[in-house]
């Protein structure tokens, strides 16, 4: 945060200063740092009183000051907090944003470079902002949220991260509704957006695809005058969104469907290793040629991977570099595609933890890393050694948990969800719904229905059904689950009877499947902690 007295942010808020006795410097003393986390307070910070549906920010203001907080943004005088200066606004989270765009000004009227890079799409922001936050730290300093902060709240506390020698500020924005983006690049403007996909995520609440289209058209109608757009030229809703763009365009893609004479930076000759790792040779727009050995799992993230090399090929970096950073990159934000060993000897298993979140697109592209997954990082031999081969072949299970805020075709897209599981050859699919939510459950229940319809099952979705398929190595088991616990309980049974068990979790967070996979991680870790998710 660019260092500001009292006196300004509350200029820059359009609040009312109310001091207490042990507060009457003129200006107010000088604040360093924004948090909305009273326990994140440390000496110079801003404490922003945030009401929430549990707990109300407004309660944790008195003791502040106790823990150096110099001032603190609230709704109404919080009586009994004499020792910090409060800064009285009208709403404490449109406040937050008035001071969030406050610092970006003060760090762009500083004249040193400086760069804002937002990011959106149905579908890959967090893992490119990752990549990109990566590779940017490698031309100069670079803040960018960590895990998803990119909503009303999320977005402005990291942009008052920002300070005097941030070089670089990725900006990852998502939104629900029409004009929640525009929201967000009012109060940082980008220089720099990139487009990723347009997809079904959300649907319920847009209404349709074209709706979500105009919400992500936003961040280029938002960039600063002549910034840049980076926009997927696969996809046509991005790629239409051209006609914004106030300067130059820049693309990337692997068909170019969208965009077919674009030039953009490509993607040759894409292959995954034995745990579902991509490789491929990055192709520049002038033709050059580099090799990339992607650092995480999943062959969706080429076009992430994509997105971000564009951004910093913009910047500067060459493309050997590109791809070498790219390879580094082994870790991103929690619960999106992690590979770990859970639990040790014959009930352990391998996790893939992509339970973030979920809708059709991410379940589909999860869904194809677990189809592709071999044992212990060797490649299953296709003619000598089959008998080996077949041994050592993983067990994959998907476990999956409905998808929210599809509209009036959820129950169809979650049996289409379904059948696709079942036609990629995986072993075994739980389904898992949530005892205390009848929709929810609901749209579980359509889950397994639709890999029994694509099996020829015609069992009911709460029985276990297990069928033949030629094209399949074993019958495939369906089973529906009303608990995360009770999927804990199956995986536990699964992995006792079957070697090199390799699961995937991916659902909605209600599903509890995020919890699941941190407890999985304590247990292993001999910390156990709570399987059921808390509402």
């Amino acid at each position: 945060m660019m260092p500001m007295t009292v006196a300004e942010i509350a200029e820059a808020v359009g609040g009312r200063l109310v001091a207490g006795a042990a507060c009457a410097v003129p200006e107010g003393p000088v604040a360093t740092s924004t948090v909305s986390d009273s326990r994140q307070i440390r000496a110079g910070s801003v404490f922003v009183a945030i009401p929430g549906e549990r707990v109300d920010g407004h309660d944790f203001v008195a003791g502040a000051a106790q823990k150096g907080a110099v001032a603190a943004l609230v709704d109404h005088v919080v009586d009994g907090a004499d020792d910090i200066v409060q800064i009285e606004v009208d709403d404490t989270v449109q406040a937050l944003g008035g001071l969030a765009q406050h610092n970006i000004e003060r760090r762009r009227e500083l004249g040193a470079d400086f760069s804002v890079i937002g990011i959106t799409g149905s579908v890959g922001k967090t893992t490119t902002k990752d990549l990109l936050r990566s590779l940017m730290a490698k031309l100069g300093e670079t803040v960018a949220p960590v895990g998803s902060f990119n909503n009303e709240i999320g977005l402005p506390l990291t942009a008052l991260k920002v300070g005097e020698r941030t070089r670089f500020f990725v900006a990852e924005m998502g939104a629900n509704h029409v004009g929640e983006i525009a929201k967000l690049t009012s109060i940082v403007p980008p220089d720099l957006a990139v487009v990723l996909k347009v997809g079904v995520a959300h649907l319920g609440e847009f209404g349709s695809v074209e709706r979500i289209a105009q919400a992500k058209s936003e961040i280029v109608q938002g960039l600063v005058p002549g910034g840049i757009a980076v926009l997927n030229a696969d996809d046509q809703h991005v790629a239409a969104m051209t006609k914004f763009a106030p300067g130059d365009v820049l693309w990337f893609g692997l068909d170019g469907d969208a965009q077919p004479n674009a030039t953009r930076m490509s993607a040759e000759a894409v292959t995954v290793d034995a745990l579902d790792r991509p490789s491929f040779t990055l192709v520049d727009t002038d033709g050059s040629r580099a090799l990339v050995h992607l650092g995480i799992g999943g062959a969706h993230n080429v076009m992430n991977a994509l997105a971000a090399a564009t951004v910093a090929r913009h910047f500067g970096m060459s493309l050997n570099d590109i791809a070498e950073g790219l390879g580094e990159v082994a870790h991103i934000s929690p619960h999106r595609m992690a590979v770990s060993q859970i639990g040790d000897g014959e009930d352990s298993f391998t996790l893939i933890d992509d339970s973030f979140n979920a809708n059709p697109d991410s379940m589909r592209a999860g869904l194809d890393g677990l189809a592709r997954w071999q044992v212990n990082g060797n490649p299953q031999e296709s003619e000598a050694g089959t008998s080996a081969a077949n041994a050592a072949k993983p067990y994959r299970v998907a476990v999956l948990g409905a998808m929210l805020e599809l509209g009036a075709d959820e129950l169809k897209l979650h049996r289409q969800t379904g059948a696709y599981a079942a036609s990629l050859g995986i072993d075994e699919i739980i389904a898992v719904g949530n005892k205390t939510d009848q929709h929810f459950d609901e749209l579980a229940s359509a889950l397994a229905q639709g890999a029994q319809e694509e099996l020829g099952q015609d069992a009911a979705p709460s029985a276990v059904a297990g069928a033949s398929n030629s094209d399949l190595r074993t019958p495939v088991v369906v089973q529906w689950v009303h608990s995360a616990g009770q999927a804990d309980r199956l995986v536990a049974e699964i992995a006792h009877q079957h070697p090199n068990t390799v699961v995937l979790l991916k659902g909605s967070h209600i599903s509890g499947l995020s919890a699941l996979a941190e407890h999985w991680a304590h247990v292993s870790s001999q910390q156990p902690t709570e399987v059921e998710p808390k509402h």
